[in-house]
């Protein structure tokens, strides 16, 4: 499958200067090369810029994931793209914005294609069944900035495989699908704005403090809960089945010995993959 030019060149030159209407997003950059849109957008944010702002490119020389990784993506085949943001609300409650970021790219992306994708916990989307099952389709970076010893803005950010090119690398091949492999091409502009509506949607719904139901709608899209996992932490590695996300966000994971383990920070690995 070859990326199609309607693909390709599916945005407006400069991106959306009217932003989406009725979201936050009053302003949308396209651009076609950057090194990081999460980078940039950090810098936006030290220099005073308003919630709200919305990058997006074709290309990342120097995209980012989870704990340093690198994030790779051939030009102009994936939906790249920060948002800032500057809520008001407890530092304890930041993982949410990460969890409504996933759940309205999976809503979008069922929206417009009828295909879907599952959460991976902590931060990935991934295919549900298939030959596909458990590749990796997305994945989501939040980062702070922080002034005056208080987080002053959260950036989000979204890697979104959506048309890929025959000639993808085999080992990223191996791990990764895109959306061209599940469902018909569909216009990276549009996946946007559908993205976007959604978070909104979401991020007003914290706003107003109703966590349950965000939780409960990731907890029904969990493509890890049930799941035997391999659990990969900085103290080491261990097995067990995922049975809940907890009010906090950290994966709840039950051990051969019937012991369960609270998991804040670290990867898991579904065991379909690492058997």
């Amino acid at each position: 499958m070859t990326p199609s030019d309607g693909n390709r060149g599916d945005h407006a030159r400069g991106g959306f200067p009217d932003g989406v209407p009725g979201t936050r997003f009053a302003r949308v950059d396209w651009v076609d090369e950057t090194g990081s849109t999460n980078a940039d957008l950090l810098a936006a944010a030290s220099a005073g810029a308003a919630e709200g702002l919305v990058l997006v490119a074709d290309h990342q020389r120097a995209g980012r994931g989870r704990l340093g990784r690198v994030w790779q993506a051939p030009p102009g085949a994936s939906l790249l793209v920060s948002v800032l943001l500057r809520p008001q609300m407890p530092a304890d409650r930041l993982f949410l914005l990460t969890l409504a970021a996933g759940l309205a790219a999976a809503e979008a992306v069922e929206s417009l294609t009828g295909v879907r994708l599952g959460l991976k916990w902590p931060n990935d989307l991934v295919v549900v069944d298939g030959p596909l099952a458990d590749r990796k389709v997305a994945g989501i970076l939040a980062e702070t900035h922080v002034a005056g010893g208080r987080v002053g803005a959260v950036v989000v950010g979204m890697g979104l495989n959506v048309d890929w090119p025959d000639d993808v690398p085999a080992d990223l091949a191996e791990v990764a699908a895109s959306l061209d492999r599940l469902a018909p091409v569909i216009s990276r502009s549009e996946l946007l704005v559908q993205w976007l509506v959604r978070y909104e949607s979401w991020l007003v719904r914290l706003e107003q403090g109703d966590d349950v139901a965000l939780l409960d709608a990731v907890r029904e899209r969990s493509a890890t809960l049930g799941r035997r996992v391999l659990v990969e932490t900085a103290d080491g590695t261990f097995d067990g089945v995922a049975v809940e996300v907890d009010a906090d966000g950290s994966l709840r994971v039950r051990t051969d010995d019937g012991d369960e383990a609270s998991v804040c920070v670290g990867d898991v690995v579904h065991a379909r993959l690492h058997r």
